[in-house]
């Protein structure tokens, strides 16, 4: 079902497609195709509907409206057709404890209808390359949380899926850990694997994304390249943190002249930034002489090119946050995330 017509048909194609919690409308509409071997990162502030669409691409939700393929197979009339395609690694890992790192693996591959030889096999492989061998047979729960992390994606390569879903895959770990995760989906999607990737880091988008799209309340509302993006913000950003939180609103007064649109004021970290078009070094030395006209101490003044934060405040008026889908609308922003506040996702098996 790769093709028709001769024409190579998108790994993931999303059309049209709703859903609804109650009154709450989760997704209002969305639109998105993948091509094969490349990755889609998919961003959005919290509540835009990220998680709810991956629910729905995996079979482990149903849609109000609209339709979604996954390598050709509808994701509800072909549901076993598309579990038996994809991998799924959700916002914790989804791995038994008190099992070893071989039996988590073996098992899975038993759930895939592996033989029993063939999934100690398979266990055995994913090990040495996700770097687990050595602890192959210790319990998972004496595992740090970068290594239970490779062994949660591990477990959802074993049935070696043609499409792979990762939802927020690096939420969590320490810096090292994380930089080793992009190492692994690098070489996946190196090796033909697609990739939908959730994420609430933005550099992570911009690092390991072919293309992007922003989701907000339900919407696709951007998509393109992170150079693409970034270049709706249009040209450079002046950025400068004010240590005296009182005086925002002076500061933000102070440079609204400069630039191109309201200038952007974060009250808690205190940082302020205004794109200034193609203005550059003028821009820079005009936000330094009226700042110090109105008496504002500032740190950190510089002048740099635009970030995917930017692009998500150009585009929906606020910062980025990641999303807590739920029927019962509750959610929760990304700061509570890192707080270790995470849900669990369901094993996609056949």
């Amino acid at each position: 079902m790769s093709q028709v017509n001769g024409v190579e048909r998108p790994a993931i194609l999303v059309e049209g497609l709703t859903k609804s919690f109650g009154e709450v409308r989760a997704l209002r509409g969305i639109d998105l195709s993948v091509p094969r071997g490349t990755v889609l990162g998919v961003l959005g502030p919290n509540g835009a509907g990220k998680t709810t669409a991956v629910r729905i691409l995996t079979t482990l939700l149903l849609p109000d409206g609209g339709r979604a393929e996954v390598e050709g197979y509808d994701v509800v009339r072909d549901a076993a057709a598309v579990r038996r395609t994809i991998g799924l690694a959700g916002q914790s890992a989804a791995i038994q404890e008190e099992l070893t790192g071989r039996e988590n693996l073996e098992i899975i591959g038993r759930l895939y209808h592996l033989s029993w030889p063939r999934a100690r096999s398979r266990a055995t492989e994913l090990l040495d390359q996700f770097g687990l061998s050595d602890a192959a047979d210790r319990s998972a729960k004496n595992y740090s949380g970068g290594m239970q992390r490779r062994l949660d994606l591990a477990a959802s390569l074993v049935g070696q899926p043609r499409v792979l879903f990762l939802d927020e895959p690096t939420t969590g770990l320490d810096p090292r850990s994380r930089l080793g995760m992009w190492d692994i989906i690098r070489s996946l999607a190196a090796g033909g694997t697609t990739l939908l990737l959730t994420t609430q880091y933005l550099d992570e988008a911009d690092e390991l994304a072919d293309e992007i799209v922003v989701i907000d309340h339900g919407l696709v509302i951007a998509a393109g390249t992170a150079e693409e993006l970034k270049g709706r913000v249009g040209g450079d950003v002046v950025e400068f943190a004010v240590p005296d939180r009182s005086r925002m609103a002076n500061a933000v007064a102070a440079v609204a002249k400069i630039g191109e649109g309201e200038p952007h004021a974060d009250t808690e970290t205190g940082v302020i930034y205004a794109g200034v078009g193609g203005r550059g070094s003028d821009a820079l030395i005009e936000a330094v002489r009226s700042l110090d006209a109105a008496g504002i101490q500032t740190h950190d003044l510089r002048l740099r090119r635009p970030s995917l934060d930017d692009v998500f405040l150009a585009l929906t008026g606020h910062a980025a946050e990641e999303e807590q889908d739920q029927p019962s609308g509750r959610r929760r922003g990304s700061r509570n995330r890192r707080r270790g506040q995470r849900r669990d996702d369901a094993r996609v098996t056949s």
